[in-house]
């Protein structure tokens, strides 16, 4: 009988070459995507005034009192002019407390609806500016678009071409027909052979890999010593970790984005942590510091929306925090109803080591991105140094300490500077590595 060599490796080559062929081409397909339509701007019709103008005044002298579609510690002001006379509104803007007097019975029905609160007289306004005002705050409510039933999917298609979903689906039913293949075309060729009474060359017998690795008594000196180096050095890492929550990124209870509030808005850190400058806790704030603000802030401008979190995410959180003190923010007043906030702690010292936000932040003015990174930059606050204790050395080793308007450590920094021959002296040269200083 003829014999040939072993057949099955050259249909797999074909067919595999075939495979590759076939996926660079659904690919290349995926790639095809067409550029969005910019939406058109239909510009609102101003009445009397300048809604441009009308809206930077709205934000600098009635934004801290009034919104526009929602009752705050005043009325709501759009459409306010289809309530009011352009007179009326003059004398109640340049000084309501002189209209109410008077006995004007608009002016004692507005005063009594939002009780009792008095406006701040702007006589310095003139009445442009009160007519820019009107004009913005007489612009309609823009409304959402309404979503069509299958432009969302169209859109996706347009945007990246080929759904991916298509693509692996196309390419699982190539892969599955190309082993469905291999096998015909095994049993094909043998039965062909088998026919012309050709001898397919059986292939010669091997020693299994592990025998011969067994029999090498060098090899197997060399790897159970690697082995152990490489065990130790793995379960020391893993032993040195524990306690280590370096990124660590807790879901709240309510949602605090750090990138809003001191990262758009440029709220000081010590602002809300204000304990940070005087205790040794840095503390967390209590909900009526944060009602300094969100007693008139009930949402969130449309630019605040990210990919991630919408408009309505926000105002819902922002929901949440008044259900937590009960602020009612139709009537504008407390409930009573108050519900505890669950926060779920990041930064956690062990109970042996003594660290004093006060004596960083205000004696040695510190800033508080040195150990918290960049919090003006993170949607969702996360621990961002590991706080281990060779973290802590390499810091007081590099930091130099300030003297200027430090009494404290004068006539200490005088002698150690000249013991150390040095201008200016580290907090490690100064008794920072002391273990008293940390440990007690």
């Amino acid at each position: 009988m003829k014999k040939v060599g072993n057949h099955n490796s050259t249909s797999r080559k074909m067919l595999f070459s075939l495979a590759l062929m076939l996926t660079f081409s659904l690919t290349s397909i995926a790639q095809v995507a067409t550029p969005a339509a910019a939406a058109a701007e239909v510009p609102v019709a101003t009445q009397g005034g300048d809604p441009i103008k009308g809206k930077e005044l709205f934000n600098s002298n009635c934004a801290a009192c009034h919104k526009l579609d929602a009752k705050a510690t005043g009325p709501m002001l759009r459409g306010i002019a289809s309530k009011h006379d352009m007179p009326w509104l003059y004398k109640w803007i340049h000084n309501s407390s002189a209209l109410i007097k008077s006995g004007d019975a608009a002016a004692v029905k507005v005063y009594e609806e939002n009780n009792k609160a008095v406006m701040t007289a702007f006589p310095a306004l003139s009445e442009t500016d009160i007519d820019d005002i009107i004009a913005y705050t007489s612009e309609p409510k823009a409304e959402a678009p309404v979503p069509v039933a299958g432009t969302a999917v169209a859109g996706a298609a347009q945007e990246g071409g080929v759904s991916n979903n298509i693509i692996l689906g196309a390419l699982a039913l190539v892969m599955t027909v190309l082993v469905v293949m291999l096998f015909l075309v095994n049993s094909v060729l043998r039965k062909v052979a088998k026919v012309n009474g050709i001898e397919v060359a059986p292939q010669a017998p091997t020693t299994p890999i592990w025998k011969a690795f067994a029999k090498n008594q060098f090899l197997v000196l060399v790897t159970s010593i690697f082995l152990l180096l490489a065990g130790a050095y793995f379960v020391y890492g893993f032993l040195m970790q524990i306690g280590v929550d370096q990124n660590y990124e807790p879901i709240q209870p309510i949602h605090y984005s750090h990138r809003i509030h001191a990262g758009d808005n440029e709220i000081n850190c010590k602002y809300c942590h204000s304990s940070a400058r005087v205790s040794k806790h840095s503390g967390i704030p209590s909900l009526n510091v944060c009602m300094n603000c969100h007693k008139n802030i009930a949402e969130v401008a449309e630019s605040t929306a990210t990919p991630e979190y919408s408009k309505a995410f926000y105002d819902e959180q922002i929901q949440k925090l008044y259900t937590a003190v009960g602020w009612d923010k139709t009537t504008q007043s407390y409930t009573g109803k108050t519900e505890p906030v669950k926060w779920v702690r990041i930064h956690n010292l062990p109970d042996f080591v003594y660290f004093n936000h006060s004596q960083h932040v205000t004696v040695a003015g510190i800033e508080c991105q040195t150990c918290h990174g960049p919090v003006e930059t993170y949607e969702i606050q996360k621990q961002f140094a590991p706080l281990t204790m060779g973290w802590c050395i390499n810091c007081h080793r590099k930091t130099e300490v300030k003297m200027k308007g430090n009494e404290y450590y004068t006539k200490i920094h005088d002698e150690l500077s000249k013991k150390y021959g040095v201008d200016k002296l580290t907090a490690a040269q100064m008794g920072g590595l002391e273990c008293g200083k940390c440990h007690y």
